[in-house]
């Protein structure tokens, strides 16, 4: 009888203990997925009518501009995609070719496996960076324009989506003129929309953390596809 009371209690605290430690192994393991940065605070109604404050995560809004090719186009026409972004004008004569050459040293990263993500490029100054403009400065840099737009349009628009959707203003650490965007981030939307990270697209460093973190997103909806085959 006390051999049965004494493997009973070496199972009651045993066993609790060595699951912590298991649990503990597994979680410093684990693979950490791009942090969500924003939330809004919507209002909601419960069941019974009443009006109650919720917070969502951040999703940037629906919009629509012109792409180099002229065409109308918004980010829904994007699907499902990943969405590498950045902001540059063509007559910039400082970090925005290093930053084009380097989205499209992105691009030819995923090229073979180009269903996952797309690329856009706002420019900030619309006003001389007509279709045409865009279209030649694509074309210098060898782009794809199927899988990269290049956006030109209203620049309150532009500038609404630069500063309160992709929020270049806290990516940028408050330092931006708020008059005239210029800033060396990439920005990183995961399929719903929400910003998972930005990065200095001047840096390799950054850029391999980059592009890790697109396949971890890419990884993100292959799991939520498994649990729909599994509730089916």
């Amino acid at each position: 009888m006390k051999k049965r009371t004494l493997i009973a209690l070496l199972v009651v605290i045993v066993l609790p203990v060595v699951s912590y430690l298991f649990v503990e192994k597994l979680s410093k393991d684990a693979v950490q997925m791009p942090r969500r940065y924003f939330y809004d605070t919507v209002v909601v109604k419960t069941e019974k009518g009443k009006q109650v404050n919720d917070t969502v995560w951040h999703k940037v809004r629906p919009f629509k501009l012109t792409n180099q090719l002229g065409k109308e186009v918004g980010i829904e026409d994007f699907g499902n995609k990943i969405i590498i972004a950045d902001f540059f004008f063509t007559s910039c004569p400082t970090i925005c070719p290093t930053l084009t050459r380097n989205m499209k040293r992105l691009q030819d990263a995923f090229k073979k496996t180009d269903t996952i993500v797309r690329f856009v490029s706002f420019t900030v100054d619309p006003a001389r960076d007509t279709v045409s403009k865009i279209k030649a400065y694509g074309d210098r840099f060898s782009i794809d324009h199927d899988t990269w737009w290049m956006l030109t349009g209203s620049k309150d628009e532009i500038y609404d989506i630069a500063l309160n959707e992709f929020k270049a203003n806290i990516a940028s650490g408050g330092n931006i003129d708020t008059g005239f965007i210029h800033t060396e981030k990439f920005f990183l939307l995961d399929r719903d929309r929400v910003v998972r990270g930005w990065y200095n697209g001047m840096d390799s460093v950054n850029l391999d953390r980059l592009i890790k973190d697109v396949v971890l997103l890419s990884m993100e909806r292959d799991k939520k596809k498994k649990r729909n085959l599994f509730r089916k």
